[in-house]
């Protein structure tokens, strides 16, 4: 059985990391993916990867602040695949680290603007297309940082992936009645490019009750609940996928 026969899924972020983990599980699990990030060639290379392995996937270059990223990714979803179902807006950066006092304001909005104002803006463009479908199911990638712990010269990050948290709740008492839900994915650390070098995953290791830290596959599989039926239930929550972070310090 797979899951997402039959839905048609966004993805922010695609070409490394969470993004294209889940990128890849979701076309394993019958979604047609359009795949958004920066980067051409990786991105072609993951579309390509999708392909080989029997799947369907597109690219869409595009920075995820800016509006038409957005709109040019639903009308690839409507025009190749017919429709949209799904987002996972994925796409974020650690952006500059220092004390708060010392982040320049264009840093801050820097921040902001890649982790929130980004996922704003794509649900401004997707909601529309998951209503003609008769609903959807978006998924953002939040954090553990500002949500459960705050972390030395992380304050924007922690800001700005809390205020995704926000976003879900309005959303879902916006559009639950037309059949969209809206859920935040919080990934404690992740073997991804962000978790910097191997003293500092590490040390991020040590934070967590596993004391270890996540495969991108791992968090794609969270992912991929709330993205489909069977979190048929579920909206406006967020669901930690942390390695029992959390757990060991609320």
């Amino acid at each position: 059985m797979k899951l997402l026969g039959g839905k048609v899924a966004i993805i922010t972020g695609a070409s490394s990391g969470i993004g294209k983990a889940a990128a890849l599980l979701f076309a394993a699990n019958g979604a047609s993916v359009v795949l958004v990030a920066r980067r051409r060639a990786p991105l072609d290379a993951a579309v390509d990867e999708i392909k080989d392995r029997g799947g369907r996937a597109l690219a869409v270059v595009g920075d995820v602040t800016e509006e038409r990223t957005h709109d040019e990714a639903v009308a690839a979803a409507r025009a190749t695949f017919g429709g949209l179902h799904i987002a996972f807006n994925n796409a974020g950066l650690v952006g500059a680290l220092a004390p708060l006092a010392e982040i320049e304001p264009q840093q801050w909005s820097e921040v902001l603007a890649a982790n929130l104002t980004a996922a704003f803006l794509g649900t401004r463009s997707q909601i529309p297309a998951m209503i003609e479908q008769g609903g959807g199911a978006l998924v953002f990638t939040s954090s553990f940082v500002g949500n459960s712990v705050g972390l030395p010269g992380m304050g924007a990050y922690g800001a700005a992936k809390a205020g995704l948290l926000g976003l879900v709740r309005g959303i879902a008492a916006d559009y639950a009645s037309t059949g969209i839900r809206a859920n935040a994915l919080l990934p404690g650390g992740t073997a991804t490019d962000m978790a910097g070098d191997d003293a500092q995953r590490d040390w991020a290791a040590g934070l967590h009750a596993m004391k270890r830290i996540a495969q991108p596959e791992e968090i794609a599989q969270a992912a991929l609940f709330l993205a489909c039926d069977m979190s048929s239930f579920v909206t406006g929550s967020a669901l930690w996928a942390d390695g029992g972070n959390a757990a060991v310090k609320l």
